[in-house]
């Protein structure tokens, strides 16, 4: 049985032009599908559902749940601080739904898999913070904004001994690509770092205690078909579903 993928979508309460302007409107880049799709999941697109029971019910008929990334940022308010940057800012409606779903998984222990904005949820969901601008707070920082395609790889991370990306990846350190201007501060109390790029730059989380739970920084979605390492990461969660269908 393939297992069920759900994969969180970007929302537009209405107020952004490139995306439905003033009419609501989901949207999802097609590349976070494709992955799970030809690597032997059923991606599900989720709604940004209110209602929490209706959250429960939902994760429960999934094997797994991405959480994927987003331009804009989440409110610095969810981690105790004020918006010192003029960047934009997610809707209320999914940042509230994905922050809920990130506890509702983590008691059920559903995989999960958060890519870039994703982990960051997920640092915030559990208690950790968040550099508002790498640029802006950082000593002498790598440009985790590449300007070359997101196709590239763009910079070392190396990955902690003993971790659960490490016995994914079996490699101590791997080239990503960079796509972020914000990035975990302080790591959530219940997670660990599993990653970590030149410059100290948390670039992925975990938790000890859960079967899969990772967050990781990078895109791997545009590297999995030629890189064996990113492809890994995908091929670890959709193992991980598949468990939990059985």
């Amino acid at each position: 049985m393939k297992p069920i993928i759900g994969v969180t979508p970007d929302f537009n309460a209405g107020d952004r032009k490139e995306w439905g302007g003033r009419e609501p409107t989901y949207f999802l880049r097609a590349r976070y599908i494709r992955a799970i799709e030809e690597l032997g999941g059923v991606p599900l697109v989720l709604p940004l559902l209110a209602d929490r029971a209706a959250r429960r019910r939902i994760l429960e008929q999934l094997d797994g749940l991405l959480l994927t990334g987003s331009g804009p940022d989440l409110p610095p308010t969810l981690y105790g601080e004020r918006q010192r940057f003029p960047f934009g800012i997610v809707s209320a409606r999914r940042a509230n739904f994905e922050l809920d779903v990130v506890h509702l998984a983590r008691k059920a222990d559903l995989p999960l898999l958060g890519i870039c904005g994703g982990m960051q949820t997920m640092n915030v969901a559990c208690g950790g913070s968040l550099f508002q601008d790498i640029a802006s707070q950082v000593a002498k920082p790598l440009q985790h904004r590449q300007r070359t395609s997101a196709t590239n790889l763009s910079h070392t991370v190396t990955v902690a001994p003993g971790s659960l990306l490490r016995r994914i990846v079996r490699s101590v350190s791997m080239r990503v690509n960079s796509s972020h201007h914000q990035s975990v501060k302080a790591v959530a109390p219940s997670l660990i770092a599993s990653a970590v790029a030149p410059d100290g730059i948390v670039e992925a989380i975990e938790s000890p205690t859960q079967r899969f739970f990772l967050g990781i920084q990078w895109h791997p979605e545009f590297l999995f078909e030629q890189h064996l390492l990113h492809r890994r990461l995908f091929e670890a969660f959709l193992r991980a579903a598949r468990r939990s269908a059985s």
